[in-house]
């Protein structure tokens, strides 16, 4: 039992030596107010007078006290910590060194530190004991003290005696009311059943003349565990005149025997029966504690030997140990780089999506999303539309909505999946990029130079196949641009429900031939036989029969076949297909596609030109009669106005067959669109994963090897990171002392 102490002291030097305090070691913790009598309870332990004095906050770190009894007649004196093997003999030199170090640590404003100051006491007039003196606690900041002062000293209290290891040792004044002792108030908070605090009250001989703390000294008051202890200190006078401690210990004894009061308990008041009372509570308590203070050293050193381990050995000296470790580094590196890709990597993480995955996620929603957004007539007008089928056609009637302007108008829309398919791939490249920086080891990362280098030719060979794979998927929209291939299967599925695209070439020379009759009948009428115009009416009907018996109409589910109102003919309405292909209205088309003699440029002498008009003007035709499907005679064009040069479709009302026209270019672009982005949906993750992502994983290690397998570098790129080193020596700095501790243990119990 009486090795049990200077057991915990040497736990305690050993924790302190590298400033650790994981273990939490038994100890006594003095809490009181200032002006309550703390240092002077400290002091009589002592029996010196070895603690600064003066007024405000003195104490102002913590100050671990270990008292060591030692045989009658040795030497007495103190010894720092921070000055190891060195002896003080003089106690008012070590009241001089707790002030330098104090003012060294805290600064001279009379703020406080958390750093403590440990000092070991060697007496024969001692028992073996573990105290800290804390500093006092105040109210209202004094001359420089910190604003914040009374939550500083109360949060640095709060941080010792919270420790269950601690043994809360409250100083109350007896002449101020129990009830608002500040020390005793923060040991309940944290010891709320009163299990480990002691109470000490102070200047009982300076109480008011008729009243004593005979109630709180036996409990009835207020009731802790280990009690209540009164005790006499030197009076402010005695300490002017350095009155001997012994003298006063004997007065104290004096005092309570003699005290009306406390005589009947005067064995169990004073410094000596404290003292006792100290260490047989810091015996009890040690011997109590000892096993899980055995347990958490089992845990520690556990714990930092997996720590050293992380950090691996230093590395070896040799050109051939070297080679191995990097070589072995790269291509752990590699490894983990492609598990991440397919996604076998053993740190899979389940808070988000990474490696692999990621780059499905942006092929398949990113990327598709994106394509899916686009509207493939975006920016496209019908008036657009209109005039890429006039321009198409240049000066001649179109009967047919021509494949040029189809050409025309569907390759700029095309070329709207050239930036979300570029973007495709910097996204996966992005992510490779993420992988290339996450997947180093820790071991790698021990090695900043090596681990730098690393990163470095992973990103270049990232980089390089960067902009190939980019102008390849490019060139899948140039190639789509390249040919429009209105012979597509899905294509002509879409537009009709018949033969391929062969039929509608069959039935336009059909019609057109048909036409060329019509026009042949219309010379034999103006002749004035009627049987040029029996001919032309049976060569119509034949004609318009053959090319109905070759051309289907079109897909109604293609949208492209839809009904069309207002194209009549004889009160009926006409699908749109059939209003070209179908029932004989090719005839309709060819007679009614004459350009009237009247729109011919004023002033040009042609005859039939008409009234003069001023020079760069037009006289046209009416729209209906400029559009195949128009009807107006020639006698409205020579009333028309003058029209400026300009673009006469700008303000020009759209004819019903313009309408037809506009909506059937609309439908096509749509359907052309959809095959295109189908195509481009599908290549482009193919593309990336061919020319990026695989290329990237099968070349990876080659060059890596390539790159830093060298013996020149070897040296250079295996300089282990500095505080890696510092980390390592500290592990087992660490290990070194809980193993002595736990051997110290070991060896006492």
């Amino acid at each position: 039992m009486d090795d049990l102490i200077p057991l915990v002291n040497k736990l305690q030097d050993v924790f302190n030596s590298i400033g650790n305090d994981q273990i939490d070691l038994p100890q006594i913790v003095v809490v009181g107010s200032q002006s309550s009598g703390k240092s002077s309870v400290l002091e009589n332990l002592v029996a010196r007078d070895f603690l600064p004095r003066g007024s405000g906050i003195v104490t102002r770190r913590p100050l671990i006290l270990q008292l060591v009894n030692v045989p009658e007649g040795e030497e007495e004196y103190g010894e720092f910590l921070h000055h190891p093997g060195k002896k003080f003999t003089d106690f008012s030199e070590i009241r001089k060194g707790i002030e330098e170090d104090t003012a060294r640590i805290a600064g001279g404003n009379k703020g406080i530190s958390r750093d403590p100051i440990n000092l070991k006491v060697y007496s024969p007039h001692v028992v073996n004991l573990t105290l800290v003196d804390l500093p006092g606690l105040t109210k209202i900041p004094v001359g420089d003290q910190p604003t914040d002062i009374e939550r500083q000293t109360k949060d640095l209290i709060l941080h010792y005696i919270s420790k269950p290891n601690s043994v809360i040792l409250a100083v109350s004044p007896a002449n101020v009311d129990i009830v608002n002792s500040e020390s005793l108030k923060l040991a309940k908070e944290v010891d709320p059943e009163g299990r480990r605090t002691i109470g000490i009250l102070t200047k009982l001989d300076l109480m008011d003349a008729g009243t004593n703390a005979l109630d709180i000294l036996t409990g009835r008051v207020y009731h802790l565990k280990l009690g209540f202890i009164g005790v006499v200190n030197r009076s402010q006078q005695d300490i002017i005149t350095s009155k001997p401690i012994t003298v006063s210990l004997n007065q104290e004894r004096v005092f309570f025997q003699g005290h009306s009061a406390y005589k009947h308990i005067s064995s169990r008041c004073g410094t000596t029966y404290l003292a006792k009372q100290l260490n047989h509570i810091l015996l009890s308590h040690i011997r109590e504690r000892l096993p899980d203070i055995k347990a958490k050293l089992n845990s520690l050193i556990g714990q930092t030997r997996q720590e050293l381990q992380s950090f691996g050995e230093p590395p070896m000296e040799g050109i051939e140990h070297r080679g191995s470790l990097v070589l072995r580094l790269l291509t752990r590196y590699s490894a983990d780089f492609n598990s991440a890709v397919d996604g076998t990597s053993p740190t899979i993480t389940t808070r988000e999506l990474c490696g692999g995955a990621r780059i499905y996620y942006i092929f398949n929603s990113i990327f598709g999303a994106a394509l899916d957004s686009i509207d493939p007539c975006a920016d496209l007008s019908s008036q657009d539309i209109r005039t890429a089928i006039r321009n198409s056609t240049g000066p001649r009637p179109s009967l047919f909505v021509p494949e040029m302007a189809f050409d025309l108008l569907v390759k700029p829309q095309i070329s709207r999946l050239e930036p979300p398919s570029v973007r495709c791939v910097e996204l996966a490249y992005e992510e490779l990029m993420k992988i290339c920086n996450g997947v180093a080891s820790r071991e790698l990362q021990k090695y900043p130079k090596l681990y730098a280098r690393v990163i470095e030719v992973v990103s270049t060979l990232l980089r390089e196949r960067l902009d190939p794979t980019a102008a390849y998927v490019q060139s899948l929209i140039s190639i789509q641009q390249a040919y429009i291939n209105t012979n597509h299967p899905d294509f002509i599925h879409e537009v009709q429900s018949g033969p391929p695209s062969s039929s509608i070439s069959s039935s336009t020379s059909r019609v057109n031939h048909g036409r060329s009759d019509g026009a042949d009948a219309r010379r034999r009428k103006r002749l004035g036989g009627s049987r040029g115009r029996q001919d032309h009416e049976g060569e119509g009907t034949t004609s318009a029969a053959s090319a109905s018996r070759h051309t289907k109409s079109a897909d109604p589910a293609a949208g492209i076949g839809s009904t069309v109102s207002g194209a009549k003919e004889g009160g009926g309405e006409s699908n749109f297909m059939d209003y070209f292909f179908g029932s004989g209205k090719s005839e309709r088309f060819s007679t009614q596609s004459t350009i009237p003699p009247q729109a011919t440029y004023a002033g040009s002498g042609i005859p039939g030109s008409g009234k003069d008009a001023p020079a760069g003007f037009l006289t046209p035709p009416t729209l209906a009669q400029t559009h195949l499907g128009g009807s107006e005679s020639a006698a409205h064009v020579s009333g028309a106005g003058p029209l400026r040069f300009g673009d006469p479709m700008a303000t020009a009302m759209m004819t019903e067959r313009e309408e037809m026209e506009t909506q059937l270019i609309r439908s096509l672009i749509g359907t052309y669109f959809g095959i295109v982005r189908k195509n481009i949906q599908d290549m482009v993750p193919k593309v990336v994963m061919h020319l990026l992502v695989d290329h990237v994983k099968e070349g990876l290690q080659t060059r890596l090897v390539a790159s830093l397998y060298r013996e020149s570098v070897f040296e250079e790129l295996l300089q282990e990171d500095e505080s890696i080193t510092a980390e390592r020596q500290r592990c087992q700095s660490m290990m070194e002392v809980y193993n002595r501790a736990f051997q110290i243990i070991s060896e006492a119990v």
